[in-house]
Parts: C-alpha cells; sequence; structure tokens
C-alpha cells in the first residue's frame, strides 16, 4: 500500500496546515461567465436596483414609500440613462459615466434654493451607491472554513472574502512568494506554498501544507496523512506599551505595522506606533468600488477612528499592470500598461473619488497619503492639485475635510536615485518588493527567486536615497523590512521607521533590541 505522498513547492507563508482539499478547478467545470460591461452592465445594475427598492417599499410605512418611489421614478427616468450613455460616448467607462451623471445631478439638487429639494441630494446619492454596487456584482462564492485551497492560483479578493479562524492553507500549482496573495497569507499567518506543479487530488481529501519547508503532503492509496506537528504560536510581543522601542545603544525606532483590510486594525494594539502602510486596493474589489465615495469613507473612517492618535498611512490604488481590478479592462489607459499614480492621473475620475474620501476621512484621525509607483517629481505635483480641487468642492458643499500630508513610495529605480527633487512630497516610504523587481528586471513571478541576489543592490540603493531625503520623515514598508536578517544594513543606513506585516512584528521588534543603531551587535548579543 503506497505512503503519503510528499511534494517539494516553495514556502510562500511559513507554518503548518492540515484539512479537507478545496479544489478550485473542478474538471468539466463551465468557465466562469464574465460580467457584461458597458451600457447593458448599466442597465442590467439599474433593474436590479429597482428590483432592490421595490422589494423595500412592500413593508415600508407611507412615508418610506414616498422616498423609495422618488428614487425608482429618478432610476426609470430615461434622462438619466441617456445623459449616461452621452458620457460613455467620449470614452468614459460605464462606471464613472453614471458617477459624472448622478454627481452632476446632486450638485444641482444641493445649489438649489429650497430647502426640499437640497434634502433629496441624499436620495440621488444612495441610488447612486446601489447601482455601484450592482455592478460590482456578485462576489465568488465562499470556500468551506478550515480546508486547504488548492488550484492554479488565487485572487486576493477570494483570499479576503475567507474566514481563516478556523485554520486552514494554500497550496498552489504555480503562483509566487512576491505575489498579492502570499503577502496577504504571510500577514495573517495563513500557511502557503507555491510552485507544487500540477498534482491529483478529490475534493475533500486531506491534505497538509508545510510552509515551513515548502512542502505538500497527500493522501496515497487507503492510508491518510499522519498529522503534522502544530503550527508554533508567534512568540509573545513584549513591546513596551505606548509603542516605544529603542535600540540596545537608546536610539529611539518607531514599529507600524502593515493592513490590508479594515477588519486587520484589529492587529493595531498599544505596543504598535500606527499603520504605516494601508494598501487600499485590498479593499476594492472592481472599478464600482473605486467609484464609490462613501463607501470608501467608511472603510477609511474604521480604520482612523480605531486607531486613534495613532498615525495612519494610506496608499491611494495601486491598480493596472499586474494588479488587475474587475472593470479596469474597459479604461482607456489601460491599454497602454499604465500602473500605480500614472493610471490615476490618466484616469483622473478614479483619483478625484478617493481623494474627496480620504481629505473627508482625514477628519477622523492622523491620516497621511502615500502615492504609489511614483517615478518623477510632477507627478506629485499634479495630485496635489487634485487633491487642492477637490477640498475646494467638498468647502462649497459644506463637508467637513481636511488636507492631510500626501508622501510617496520609493519602489522605482529612478526615484529612488532622485529623491533630492522631490521638493512637494511631504514623507518617503520604501516599497522594497516593486524596488527588488525593478531593479533585479524580474518578472512578478520571478521576483522571490532574485531577491537574495538582488538584496545587495536594494540596500546600497536605499542607504544613498536616505541621504537624498533632505530630512524628511523616511521609513520602510516593503517584505525587506520584515526580515531581520537585513536589518542592520537597514539601521545603518539610517533607517528609524519600520512597517510590517503584523506577525513579523514580534522577531523584528526581538532583533531591533540586540542590535545598535548602526546596525551592529550589541555587546552580549
Amino acid at each position: 500500500m503506497a505512503g503519503p505522498l510528499r511534494l517539494k513547492a516553495k514556502s510562500a507563508s511559513p507554518g503548518i496546515a492540515s484539512g479537507p482539499a478545496f479544489l478550485a478547478e473542478r474538471p468539466g467545470a463551465p468557465a466562469a461567465p464574465r460580467t457584461a460591461g458597458g451600457y447593458a452592465a448599466l442597465e442590467k445594475a439599474i433593474d436590479i436596483s429597482i428590483g432592490e427598492l421595490e422589494r423595500l417599499a412592500e413593508g415600508a410605512d407611507a412615508e418610506s414609500r414616498d422616498i423609495i418611489d422618488f428614487q425608482i421614478e429618478v432610476l426609470r427616468d430615461p434622462t438619466i440613462a441617456e445623459a449616461t450613455g452621452a458620457r460613455m460616448e467620449t470614452d468614459a467607462n460605464v462606471v464613472f459615466a453614471w458617477v459624472a451623471t448622478l454627481d452632476a445631478y446632486i450638485g444641482e439638487l444641493e445649489a438649489a434654493d429650497e430647502e426640499q429639494m437640497r434634502a433629496r441630494a441624499v436620495d440621488i446619492l444612495d441610488i447612486k451607491n446601489r447601482v455601484l454596487g450592482a455592478l460590482a456584482g456578485t462576489p465568488i462564492a465562499d470556500f468551506p472554513s478550515g480546508s486547504v485551497f488548492v488550484g492554479k492560483d488565487m485572487e486576493p479578493s477570494r483570499f479576503l472574502a475567507h474566514d481563516w479562524s478556523n485554520g486552514g492553507g494554500i497550496a498552489l500549482f504555480a503562483g509566487s512568494t512576491a505575489g498579492h496573495v502570499a503577502l496577504l497569507a504571510r500577514a495573517k499567518s495563513v500557511p502557503m506554498v507555491v510552485g507544487t506543479g500540477r498534482f491529483s487530488a478529490v475534493d475533500g481529501d486531506p491534505v497538509s501544507v508545510d510552509g515551513n519547508a515548502g512542502a505538500v503532503v497527500l493522501q496515497a492509496g487507503s492510508m491518510l496523512i499522519p498529522p503534522l506537528a502544530p503550527a508554533q504560536a508567534p512568540a509573545g510581543d513584549t513591546q513596551t506599551a505606548g509603542g516605544e522601542l529603542r535600540t540596545a545603544d537608546g536610539v529611539p525606532i518607531l514599529l507600524s505595522i502593515n493592513i490590508n483590510e479594515p477588519a486587520e486594525i484589529d492587529a493595531l494594539d498599544p505596543a504598535t506606533a500606527g499603520v504605516g502602510l494601508m494598501r487600499s486596493e485590498f479593499s476594492t474589489a472592481s472599478v464600482a468600488d473605486a467609484a464609490n465615495e462613501e463607501r470608501q469613507l467608511a472603510i477609511y473612517r474604521r480604520v482612523l477612528e480605531q486607531a486613534g492618535e495613532r498615525p495612519v498611512t494610506i496608499r491611494m490604488l495601486d491598480i493596472g499592470g499586474d494588479k488587475p481590478l474587475a472593470g479596469l479592462e474597459d479604461l482607456p489607459a489601460l491599454a497602454s500598461g499604465l500602473r500605480g499614480i500614472r493610471l490615476l492621473l490618466a484616469q483622473p475620475e478614479i483619483a478625484r473619488v478617493q481623494a474627496r474620501a480620504l481629505l473627508r476621512a482625514a477628519v477622523f484621525g492622523r491620516l497621511s497619503v502615500m502615492l504609489p509607483m511614483v517615478t518623477f517629481p510632477d507627478e506629485i505635483d499634479r495630485m496635489r492639485e487634485i487633491f487642492r480641487e477637490e477640498a475646494e468642492k467638498l468647502g462649497r458643499r459644506s463637508l467637513l475635510h481636511r488636507m492631510p500630508p500626501i508622501g510617496m513610495m520609493v519602489e522605482v529605480p529612478a526615484a529612488a536615485l532622485m529623491l533630492d527633487t522631490f521638493g512637494s512630497a511631504a514623507f518617503f516610504s520604501f516599497g522594497t518588493n516593486d524596488l527588488t523587481q525593478y531593479l533585479a528586471a524580474s518578472a512578478r513571478e520571478d521576483v522571490d527567486a532574485d531577491a537574495g541576489k538582488a538584496a545587495p543592490a536594494v540596500l546600497r540603493l536605499i542607504a544613498e536615497a536616505v541621504k537624498l531625503a533632505a530630512g524628511k520623515p523616511v521609513s520602510i514598508c516593503g517584505d525587506m523590512a520584515g526580515d531581520p536578517s537585513y536589518l542592520p544594513a537597514l539601521l545603518a543606513a539610517g533607517l528609524r521607521h519600520f512597517s510590517v506585516a503584523p506577525a513579523r512584528r514580534p522577531a523584528i521588534r526581538s532583533a531591533i533590541i540586540g542590535l545598535n543603531a548602526d546596525g551592529t551587535r550589541a555587546a552580549g548579543e
């Protein structure tokens, strides 16, 4: 009788998990239907919204029914659809054509002399967001809690939508240790391996993922897999309350956390200096979400309110290129392969919605805004102008807002080498994942193979860039910040603010207190 089969793979997130296999790709399963785009998608979303409102009206009181009837009447108004269609003829995406049409309507109502008319603006805002929700579509079905996801790859939104509290793991035939799901798995301490190659398994088969050694153990014949040793619980974090942390020779160090979705703010305990990086794209499942100002405001507000007095840095949407977003393929700017701030500037309607949400959220905490993939100084200036223009509009609408400091992620070599020319950036934060990729001319799926060899070049570039920062706040938030082996060189380069995945914080804290500020090992260590 054959014994368990152990397949070699690459570790993408440490830890060990066992559970029934969930096969993401089932033999003979039909391809997932592609979401219809364009005007037809809008018409369908409007029909869905009308149906939802009609069901709401069934059990509503007379006053509520009046409001709902008004909203249905607006949705059925042909002039609204015609105005949206006209905007689409000028190459506007259906989502942003809808937002622009409804925003214009809302603006007219808000400027009306009659209070009753002005009050109608919120009803239009409600249906704008309801249709955006329908355009976002139905999320992909979740898989059983505690199971091991087996497939070629995994979407970040699917990872984020799953409940990992009952354990489980990920085994990918392909994938990358530098991929976005690997990043999320490390942040949530979900065991994950990649590069197993295709293997045969049946849905429900017991599977074990060894994220420490980089292996998958499969049932063979009728023999079940012997249980692996349970994953070690993370060592207790004894960092002083209040976030105070010092090197062995007494130099203060800030240690923040990276988060990818609002729920991860729960990891912000009193021993944490704040949120050094929130990747806003992981809270955005589609272009419809990117166009939904109120939804984004609610997410940012929750994070800021829970952070309290501690600072929170939110990175604007880093989408495009190798970071797809549902509906993004309809945007003209995508044809040229733009990503990060260049896509936001090419499609300013996306940037303007997020800018308004961030401006409004800033009144609820200590918010800083970080721009992704900045390459040239004028990109900062142009985005700051968008923020100024949107702040003026919010002021005219008497909506509370505040201008946050606007800094940049340093992840493009051309920017790192010219950091002294970015005079309008309020702060800098090194994103070492992309910096390594571009410095080593690696494809994203291959960057993990080159990361170790490229590290000396990345560390030298960071050390030179820190000297060019001209005294502005500098931090590091890429994966390199969470690896204790790079800490001596990063301290020696002058970095004093590290932002890491919550699961990496205890290890980095222990490493910091055993080192002097120049990166040398403390006496007795």
